[in-house]
């Protein structure tokens, strides 16, 4: 059986009851097959003992995986903040465990007592300690010496997995265990024998089993070598599968078109404007730039391609066409301010000269709500009808939208997810766009393109049932590097959009380092004074408990990872830095009609400062807004500090961009702020990006929503991926 089709509820593993049940739905695992492939995010390496005297204070070592002897007990703090220490000593260095919360372990743990100490040790105060360790009692005295050549217990290699609350690594290890025994052996191997052979790969039952309990490291990478290989070869059989069902029949292993017979969609400006596309452009108090032009025209030729099949075949007593008529399929790549949006609306007006509809999909309802701004205020005029749909939209709003919609009322939609939700009915849906296509999924993407598909028999002879699909177009202001995007985006064609529209300035970027803020500080407020705006962005909304299951939660200074909160630093930042200036503070946790009160706000002029989290990343156009000053800097990663550099800018006055870096900012964020300094520019941000990432860093934007990995990771296996797509294409050759 393979692994994907073990269906069997997770209940038939032994030691999951009712409570687990629950736990385990919080993080989709519904099946035995989804247990199984929830794989560890990291590894703790155990198998080798790690004594107190070998911790670094630079950290190479500031695990400790020993066994020690409770030399005395000692209490700090008053009433319920009383707390204990344990004194311990393995024979090489003393130190001292920080027992909080557990005052239980003074008993457990008496002095004398010998036990195995696992933990993060760290210098404070002067002294070697821990708050964060297992401890495991081996008796209740005795003498070190008969431990000198005995490993503590445990000693292997951990997989650590990510929760949910109430759900401990221990309980989740032991259900995979479990699981592991009942139902993995005998599981199929998905890719041929030939290949597992002719690339080193594990089969498919070692693969799963010794991913979740390796010996050593080595055993684990070689089995998450072979799971991301297996999931990067379908995904690409799937692309090329998707590339010949759209012409595009012969591809090199690239991804690249190289047939002989080009189609029309490969000339460009040879195709006019149509007249409301015409009107649109006359109206605007500015020229598009030559690339808007250039990818315009790209894209009409291919509308109207599409138009004049499927106008073939479901018209004419004998189409030229026999086959599915031609549909658009491309990916709209340009940097922060270059005029995508504007673009994705001119083909929309062509879409209404053909009597379909269009629909608009954004990742946040703060970017669908501005789209649909701006696209009432320049089509409405042209008699363009423009609707608007979220998921908080009142049921009798909702209602009127859904009704016109099928009707065929409504030529143009803008929305988030809830485009595609179940009692959406299109009349006929002939072009979906999807902005910022890397926050979406494939199987979201799918759902939208369903909306728009139908089946419609043609007026020929034979009365053939063809299947209509709308028109694709993905658009990203996060550019992909040329080498990913050939292979990621195999079945589509990328246009670029390079040039700025006319009258924008560079934006100068500068490098602050922590406790130099004045400096950042008083250049706003001089930019204020002369009736500028300004953003101040956080890493975080609040305080986080725990810094490696990180969440947010109340208010406070600092969070476990040391990272500035804007809840706390907008307190000092309205009362205290910028007194009598308007200031308003929005995160994803403010509610919805105060969001759009503080937006609207700050759009006005009302409101001078707006401090955020990245939920203004995008979908805030403030014109007048010239500084942005980025807290916690090295704590985002290049694409998204680009992004958010990109809310000002975006208009002909100079605008400014503050990068406050911490004190323990590591040598890739250095990289990182050197990049972000030196150019402005996207394209060149995107092929840095993909060389300073290392492995276990990967946590960017191809792997946040555009592909849906389990294992692999295009950045950090961009090797690997293009071995899969070389025996894809093999295996598609020999079928």
């Amino acid at each position: 059986m393979k692994l994907s089709d073990i269906n069997t509820p997770v209940s038939a593993v032994k030691g999951v009851g009712p409570a687990m049940i629950k736990q385990l739905a919080r993080l989709n695992i519904f099946t035995v097959g989804d247990l199984l492939q929830y794989y560890p995010r990291k590894y703790e390496d155990r198998t080798r003992k790690i004594p107190l005297k070998d911790f670094n204070t630079e950290g190479i070592f500031n695990k400790i995986h020993t066994i020690a002897q409770i030399t005395g007990h000692e209490w700090f703090g008053y009433g319920n903040m009383k707390t204990l220490k344990l004194h311990i000593n393995d024979g090489t260095a003393a130190a001292t465990l920080v027992c909080f919360n557990r005052p239980f372990m003074e008993n457990a743990y008496p002095a004398g007592a010998i036990a195995a100490v696992t933990g993060k040790f760290e210098i404070k105060y002067n002294t070697l300690q821990s708050s964060s360790f297992d401890i495991t009692k081996l008796a209740e005295n005795g003498s070190l010496d008969d431990y000198k050549n005995q490993m503590p217990p445990d000693s292997r290699v951990i997989p650590i997995y990510a929760l949910t609350e109430g759900l401990t690594q221990k309980k989740l290890g032991t259900a995979i265990s479990n699981a592991l025994k009942q139902y993995a052996k005998g599981l199929e191997d998905e890719l041929d024998p030939e290949i597992l052979k002719k690339r080193n790969l594990l089969s498919k039952q070692e693969a799963v089993t010794k991913i979740h309990q390796p010996e050593n490291l080595a055993e684990a990478e070689m089995a998450r070598k072979t799971l991301a290989f297996e999931e990067l070869f379908f995904f690409q059989k799937k692309i090329l599968e998707r590339a010949d069902k759209r012409g595009k029949s012969q591809i090199d292993i690239n991804g690249k078109d190289v047939s002989s017979d080009k189609s029309d969609s490969a000339v460009t400006n040879n195709c006019q404007l149509s007249p409301a596309q015409k009107a649109l452009v006359d109206a605007l108090p500015f020229s598009l730039t030559e690339d808007q032009k250039k990818v315009i025209d790209e894209m009409n030729i291919e509308i109207d391609r599409g138009y004049k099949e499927r106008n073939d075949i479901l018209v004419s007593e004998n189409p030229v066409c026999t086959k599915p008529p031609f549909t658009m399929a491309r990916l709209l790549q340009g940097d922060v301010g270059s005029g995508k949006t504007l673009v994705a609306l001119i083909l929309a007006l062509r879409i209404k000269d053909y009597g379909g509809q269009c629909a608009v999909m954004a990742p946040t309802e703060i970017l669908a709500k501005q789209h649909a701004e701006t696209a009432a205020k320049l089509l409405g005029p042209l008699g363009i009808s423009v609707a608007f749909m979220s998921g908080s939209l009142k049921s009798s709003g909702r209602t009127r939208v859904l009704k016109a919609l099928k009707e065929g009322q409504i030529d143009l939609i803008i929305g988030t997810h809830a485009l595609f939700s179940a009692d959406v009915v299109y009349k006929d849906l002939q072009l979906a766009v999807i902005d910022e296509q890397h926050r979406f999924g494939v199987m979201q993407r799918e759902a939208i393109i369903a909306k728009g598909r139908k089946a419609e028999k043609a007026a020929g002879g034979d009365k053939k049932t063809y299947t209509f699909e709308p028109h694709l177009l993905m658009m990203s202001a996060t550019p992909i590097p040329q080498t990913l995007a050939m292979t990621i985006f195999g079945d589509l064609d990328v246009s670029v959009i390079k040039t700025k529209p006319v009258g924008r300035k560079e934006i100068t970027t500068y490098l602050v380092k922590e406790g130099n803020e004045q400096n950042a500080y008083n250049f706003v407020r001089n930019e204020l004074s002369q009736g500028r705006q300004a953003y101040f962005v956080y890493p975080a909304i609040g305080e986080a408990e725990d810094a490696d299951d990180f969440v947010l939660t109340g208010d406070g200074k600092e969070n476990a990872r040391g990272l500035k909160s804007a809840t706390a630093a907008f307190e000092k930042l309205s009362k205290n830095i910028f007194p009598g200036i308007k200031c308003a503070l929005l995160h994803g946790k403010v509610g919805e009609e105060e969001q759009e009160k503080i937006l609207k706000g700050f759009q006005s002029g009302e409101i001078q400062i707006l401090a955020a989290t990245t939920v203004i990343e995008v979908g805030v156009d403030v014109p007048n807004a010239t500084c942005i000053v980025i807290e916690g800097a090295d704590h985002f990663g290049l694409s998204q500090l680009h992004q958010l550099r990109g809310r000002v800018g975006r208009s002909s006055l100079q605008s400014y961009c503050f990068l406050v870096y911490s004190n323990r900012i590591t040598e890739t964020g250095i990289e990182r702020m050197k990049a972000l300094r030196t150019s402005t520019d996207g394209f060149v941000l995107a092929e840095q990006d993909l060389k300073i990432r290392g492995p276990g860093e990967i946590n960017g934007t191809l792997q946040a929503g555009a592909l849906e990995f389990s294992v692999a990771d295009v950045v950090r296996d961009k090797e690997m991926l293009m071995e899969a797509r070389q025996e894809a294409l093999l295996n598609l050759q020999s079928q």
